[in-house]
């Protein structure tokens, strides 16, 4: 449980997560107000780390979904394990034939297994997916609903149940409610727009790319082996191709891994033979690899230099 926003601050910033003011105050009244999150931007900037930082932090269990297309309510919540019924159902044949074997009719005989078939449809056959899992966990959990935006409009319709109450139906068992209420963080990448009725439910919180000194004091705090003026260079660099008009600009974990590949190449400054050679790292189209070179021209640097290139400001996890 975190005590006030400062504490919420303080640490996810031991687990290595620099939470800005909104991101602090958000998950603070998350946990007052009992409500999820849903964490909008572009891809990379932090909004699944923000789950794993508060899962350490908080020593909560994290419990992971990962949406896709077709993602259905059957493989996020639970699956019937017919295998291991059918195991069963072979082991108890001779139990069976006992129970059936002085009936007189079939409806006798579907009456008599009707009232064996909670042995069949019980918890020991119900196989957890995230959902169940986090629902019915035995402390509380954070659970991460990664990507929404990649499942379709029928899976978000039926998080709503999920997200209202915290409870689900399972036809076979009845309604389950959440034995613990879980935190839930919901991540989009914004590739669709998503309802009105779900973000409703949710505090909303948009992860935006970093300015350039929150970006070194990441870079700085994930990299340390970096020294600080390639450090500078580096974030110099990453938020001057941001202001380009590129397919993807560079996330924060590509600047991460940029980062470290400059450690490995035991690189002293960023020339121009060590851009061009490491700008993949960064970019993953060859089209934006061939505009950043020819836009950036003398190995990256500007008639202003490297550590003057325009702030961008923003907000990030």
């Amino acid at each position: 449980m975190f005590n006030d926003i400062a504490d919420v601050r303080q640490r996810l910033g031991e687990q290595q997560y620099i939470a800005s003011d909104e991101i602090s105050t958000v998950v603070y009244l998350a946990q007052a107000l009992g409500k999820p999150i849903l964490a909008e931007g572009p891809a990379g900037v932090g909004k699944t780390e923000l789950a794993k930082a508060w899962s350490t932090t908080t020593n909560a269990p994290l419990v992971r979904l990962q949406c896709y297309e077709g993602l259905d309510e059957g493989k996020a919540l639970y699956e019937w394990e017919y295998a291991k019924q059918m195991l069963y159902t072979q082991l108890l044949r001779d139990t069976l034939r006992n129970i059936l074997g002085d009936v007189a009719s079939l409806r006798q005989a579907a009456e008599r297994l009707a009232a064996e078939e909670d042995i069949f449809f019980s918890e020991n056959f119900l196989l957890p997916r995230p959902l169940l899992t986090a629902m019915t966990a035995d402390e509380p959990v954070v659970l991460l609903i990664d990507e929404i935006d990649r499942a379709d409009v029928e899976f978000e319709a039926f998080l709503l149940e999920v997200l209202s109450d915290f409870q689900v139906t399972v036809p076979e068992l009845g309604t389950i409610t959440a034995k613990h209420q879980p935190a839930v963080v919901l991540t989009s990448n914004n590739t669709r727009e998503l309802s009105e009725a779900l973000k409703r439910r949710c505090l909303y919180l948009y992860v935006d790319y970093p300015s350039h000194q929150d970006e070194m004091d990441i870079v700085r705090l994930k990299v340390p082996d970096l020294g600080p003026e390639l450090a500078r260079q580096a974030v110099a660099v990453v938020q001057q191709l941001r202001n380009m008009d590129l397919r993807k600009v560079p996330s924060v974990s590509e600047t991460l891994d940029w980062a470290r590949a400059l450690v490995a190449l035991n690189a002293k400054t960023i020339d121009e033979e060590t851009l061009n050679n490491t700008l993949t790292v960064l970019l993953k189209y060859e089209a934006d690899v061939q505009k950043a070179r020819r836009m950036m021209g003398n190995g990256g640097r500007s008639d202003r230099g490297y550590g003057d290139y325009g702030e961008r400001g923003g907000r990030y996890g």
